[in-house]
Order: structure tokens, then sequence, then C-alpha cells
């Protein structure tokens, strides 16, 4: 089996060292393309008045964190020497659906995401890993991240 297209999950933590050494290996062994992404899942903080409106006091500036997140990806694709050909996404919203759909529209035949291996209630709620490995239509590479 070959890989044409390596979509790498980042959540930009010091374990996204580890994925993307996994991701590049794969990518350089099949001579894949390989494409970066970074879900901001952002929701702004609820007041604590019974109208749920944002606080103004303590939203967070959506527009801060995207660049924030892209400086971070590009960093990291700096530090592991990935081409400016390879894509660097930062989209907002649920980390699992923007994986899954960045994978379908781009055509991704392999996802390669960290997988922290927790277990009891964790593992009953779910992590993005566990969601993405359950609802991919490509295969999926957990890595699991030594803490």
């Amino acid at each position: 089996m070959s890989y044409a297209h390596v979509l790498v999950a980042l959540d930009l933590s010091p374990a996204s060292n580890q994925v993307m050494r996994q991701a590049i290996e794969i990518a350089r062994r099949f001579d894949s393309r390989l494409t970066l992404l970074h879900a901001v899942d952002y929701l702004p903080p609820l007041s604590f008045a019974d109208d749920f409106t944002p606080s103004p006091a303590i939203v967070v500036d959506e527009g801060e964190l995207i660049e924030r997140a892209r400086a971070s990806l590009e960093r990291l694709a700096g530090q592991f020497g990935v081409g400016a050909d390879a894509p660097r996404l930062v989209v907002v919203g649920s980390p699992k659906e923007e994986i899954l759909r960045t994978a379908a529209e781009r055509g991704g035949d392999l996802i390669v995401i960290g997988s922290h291996g927790r277990h009891g209630l964790g593992r009953l709620l779910g992590t993005t890993a566990t969601a993405v490995l359950n609802d991919a239509v490509c295969d999926v590479l957990a890595v699991r991240i030594s803490d």
C-alpha cells in the first residue's frame, strides 16, 4: 500500500513534534504530498447572565488565535524542513469535523494524528483521535504520544 497525500493534524502542543516526525517519514517513504492542518476550536465564553451572550471582558480575539496558530504552524514546518509546497492550513471549527472535511476535500488518503492513549472516562467520552479513527473514510495513523 502507498499513500499519495498525507494530512497531518496538529494540535500545536509539544507532542506535535512526534506526530510531525511520523507524518514526514511516511510522506518521504511514499513520495507523498503533505498537508499540515490545525483547527482552532474556539467558542466565545459566555457571561454568567441568563441571556447567554458573550461577556466583553473575557471575549478572545479569534483573529489573533488564528494568526498565532499560523505562526506556530509555520515555525513547526520550518523546524522539520517542510517545503513551501506543503500547504499549512489553519481552520476554525471542531477539530474532528475539520480534519475529516479537509481530508475529504483535498483527497487525503492518510490522516496522521496524535493520540494520548487515555483510558477510563477519557476513552469513554472520546477524543479527537478516536472520533477521527471512527469516522474517516481513509486510513488513519494514530501516533501514540509519550507523555
